[in-house]
C-alpha cells in the first residue's frame, strides 16, 4: 500500500492538481469531446456536450476539490473517500483516475473520428414523429397513466428511492415508467400552436418532473427534463433565449430539488449535514450538494482497489447481457442486478457493505476495467460510443419503437454513468414499457379513426340525371 501523503495547504493542493497527469489527460479528453460536439449538429451535439459536462463533475470537479481542500473523511460524507484519504489524496486520485484517463482518451478519439467522418455527410433532418397527432396523443395517454401510478405510489408510501435495491411495489414501479416516456417525449416533440401554449406545456411538465425528483430523492427526473428541453431545441433550432432557458431549468432543478429535500429533512439531520459541510471552505459549500450527486469517482476508486480482470468472466458477461433483454417472468433464474452486484462484490472488496443494501452506478470505465483490464475499458468505451451515436439518430426515426427508446435514454442516460451491464438492464426494463406504449398507440389510432367515421358527414346523394325524349 502506498505511503500516505501529508495534508498540505491550498497552494500545495493546486500543485497536486497541476502535477496530476491523469487529471490533465481527462481535461484534454473532455475538451476533445466538446470539440467533436461542435463539429456535429443536431441532437448528437447536445448529447456529447452534456456527457462531457456530466463526466467533468465526477472526474474533474470532485478530484480538484479533494486535492485542494484535502478534507478529513466523516460518516455521511461521500465526497471525502476514506480509501483515498488513507493513502493520500494525491496518490489515490492519480491511481483511480489512471484507467479513466485512458478510457476517456479512447472515447474522445472515437467520437472525434466519427464527427470528422459525419460532418461532410450531414444533411438537414427533422424529427419524423414531431407533430404527429397520434404520437402526441399517445404520449399524453402514457403520461396520464404513469402519473396516476406515481400518485398512488406516493400516497401509499411505496415510491422507490434513489439507490434502492427493490421497490416496495414492483407493479406500481413499472407503471410509473410510462410517465417518464410521456413527460420526456412531450418535452421533446410536443408543438402547441401558440407560444403561450408552448410555455404552459413545458412549465407544467417540468414542475411535474421536479415533484417526482423530490418524491423519489433522485436527481434523474429533473436532469432528464433539462436534457429533454435541450434536445427539443436541437431539433427546432437554437437561440440565446433557448440557451438561457436550458441553464435556468438546470439551475432551478438542482436548487429546487435541494430546497424541497430540505423541507423533508429533520432538524437533527440538517445539523448533521451542516457539521459535515463545515469541513470544507465556505466558498465551496453551496456546491457540495451538487457534487455529491456525481459519484463516478467512487466507482473508479472501487475499480482501483479491486484491480483489473477481477470480477466476471467474458462468458458470464455475455450471458447477463442476453438475460437483461428478456422479461423476468420468462426466466427460470434471477437476473443480475448490475448496481446491486457492484455494491456487494466490487465496492464490498474495499468497503464494509455487509450492513448496506444499495444499487450503485458502476460507470462505464470502472466496469470495463474490473472485467477485462484496459482491453475491457476499450470494449466498454466502444459500446458507449455506439449507444450514444445510435441514441442521437433514433430520435429522427420515423417509427415508434426507436424513438421511444431514444426518449427513455434521455431520462435514464446510461451513457453517462452506467456500464454495459447496467445499460442492458435499463434497456430491458424499458422494453416492456415500449411494448405498452406501442399498444397504446394502436388504441389511440383506432379511437381517432372511429371518431372520424362517426363525425364525418354522410355523403350527399347525387341527383339523378334524367334525359328528355328529344335527346334519346
Amino acid at each position: 500500500m502506498p505511503f500516505s501523503s501529508v495534508p498540505g495547504t491550498g497552494v500545495q493542493g493546486i500543485g497536486d492538481v497541476l502535477g496530476n497527469g491523469p487529471l490533465l489527460v481527462i481535461i484534454a479528453a473532455l475538451a476533445t469531446m466538446v470539440l467533436a460536439g461542435v463539429l456535429v449538429s443536431g441532437v448528437l451535439r447536445v448529447l456529447l456536450i452534456a456527457q462531457a459536462v456530466y463526466w467533468s463533475m465526477s472526474y474533474v470537479a470532485r478530484p480538484v476539490l479533494l486535492l485542494v481542500v484535502r478534507p478529513d473523511p466523516h460518516f455521511g460524507d461521500n465526497i471525502a473517500d476514506p480509501r483515498l484519504a488513507e493513502i493520500g489524496y494525491d496518490v489515490g486520485i492519480e491511481g483511480a483516475l489512471g484507467p479513466v484517463a485512458f478510457g476517456l482518451s479512447v472515447y474522445a478519439a472515437l467520437v472525434l473520428a466519427y464527427a470528422i467522418w459525419a460532418r461532410p455527410r450531414e444533411r438537414a433532418r427533422r424529427a419524423a414523429l414531431a407533430g404527429d397527432p397520434d404520437f402526441i396523443t399517445t404520449l399524453w395517454a402514457l403520461y396520464a397513466l404513469g402519473t396516476l401510478a406515481r400518485l398512488a405510489s406516493v400516497a401509499g408510501g411505496t415510491a422507490g428511492q434513489a439507490g434502492e435495491v427493490e421497490s416496495a411495489s414492483p407493479l406500481l414501479s413499472l407503471l410509473t415508467m410510462p410517465a417518464t416516456l410521456g413527460a420526456v417525449g412531450l418535452l421533446v416533440f410536443a408543438r402547441p400552436a401558440t407560444h403561450h401554449a408552448n410555455l404552459a406545456v413545458l412549465g407544467f411538465l417540468v414542475l411535474g418532473e421536479l415533484w417526482w425528483t423530490t418524491a423519489i430523492s433522485s436527481k434523474t427526473p429533473i436532469l432528464g427534463a433539462a436534457l429533454a428541453i435541450a434536445v427539443r431545441f436541437a431539433l427546432t433550432g437554437w437561440t440565446r433565449a433557448k440557451i438561457g432557458g436550458i441553464a435556468a431549468v438546470s439551475v432551478l432543478g438542482i436548487v429546487g430539488f435541494d430546497w424541497l429535500q430540505s423541507l423533508k429533512t429533520t432538524p437533527y439531520l440538517k445539523a448533521e449535514a451542516a457539521n459535515i459541510d463545515s469541513a470544507y471552505p465556505e466558498s465551496v459549500r453551496p456546491f457540495l450538494s451538487l457534487l455529491r450527486r456525481f459519484d463516478l469517482l467512487e466507482a473508479a476508486t472501487d475499480a482501483y482497489y479491486l484491480g483489473p480482470n477481477s470480477w466476471l468472466s467474458a462468458g458470464e458477461v455475455i450471458g447477463h447481457l442476453a438475460k437483461a433483454m428478456v422479461p423476468s417472468q420468462l426466466l427460470t433464474t434471477e437476473k443480475l442486478h448490475a448496481g446491486t452486484a457492484w455494491a456487494a462484490q466490487v465496492r464490498g472488496a474495499s468497503v464494509d457493505m455487509s450492513q448496506v443494501s444499495v444499487s450503485l452506478a458502476e460507470g462505464n470505465v470502472a466496469e470495463g476495467y474490473v472485467l477485462g483490464g484496459y482491453t475491457g475499458v476499450v470494449v466498454g468505451m466502444v459500446f458507449t460510443a455506439v449507444v450514444l451515436i445510435g441514441w442521437g439518430r433514433s430520435l429522427y426515426a420515423g417509427h415508434l419503437v426507436p424513438v421511444l427508446f431514444g426518449v427513455a435514454l434521455i431520462e435514464v442516460p446510461v451513457v453517462f454513468e452506467r456500464g454495459m451491464l447496467g445499460s442492458a438492464e435499463t434497456l430491458g426494463k424499458y422494453l416492456q414499457v415500449v411494448v405498452l406504449a406501442w399498444l397504446t398507440r394502436l388504441a389511440v389510432g383506432y379511437w381517432r379513426r372511429h371518431r372520424e367515421r362517426i363525425t364525418e358527414p354522410s355523403p350527399r346523394p347525387e341527383p339523378a340525371i334524367v334525359g328528355s325524349e328529344g335527346n334519346r
